[in-house]
């Protein structure tokens, strides 16, 4: 079962994001590391995704007038294509129509697996530049 709790521990949330980051910051030379990503996603809203209560990966989001952003969803490699990208999603999509916002809106890099995943959850392309695709789709 995949729950989701606020995160204590944002070193260890910033470390999925290096690790499952690493091969696109290698690739268009973003020079990040966890110090610097655990100090850039402090002020968003950041939880932990856990499957049969342990942690396996991150969701962080903020919000604004337009709608729910969707900044980082990462799972540990050992526990992707499970399904629990989709459920974090649809923790988004909780949390947007929580807070009455029409849209989830994302960014991903052109050449992410990802990108099918948000595909399959309904996302269209909104806009794009030579790396990354902008992404968004209604709040159900």
């Amino acid at each position: 079962m995949v729950t989701f709790k606020p995160t204590t521990d944002l070193a260890k949330a910033a470390r999925y994001t290096l690790s499952n980051m690493r091969p696109y910051y290698e690739q268009y030379s973003v020079e990040w590391d966890a110090a610097e990503i655990e100090k850039m996603t402090a002020e968003l809203v950041n939880l932990d995704i856990l499957l049969a209560g342990e942690p396996v990966g991150v969701i962080r989001l903020s919000f604004d007038s337009e709608g729910c952003y969707l900044r980082d969803l990462q799972i540990d490699q050992s526990c992707q294509n499970q399904g629990i990208g989709s459920q974090a999603i649809a923790e988004a999509d909780r949390l947007a129509r929580e807070h009455c916002l029409p849209l989830l809106k994302l960014r991903v890099f052109k050449n992410s697996p990802a990108v099918q995943l948000y595909k399959r959850q309904g996302f269209s392309l909104t806009s794009e530049d030579e790396r990354i695709y902008y992404m968004s789709r209604p709040v159900a």
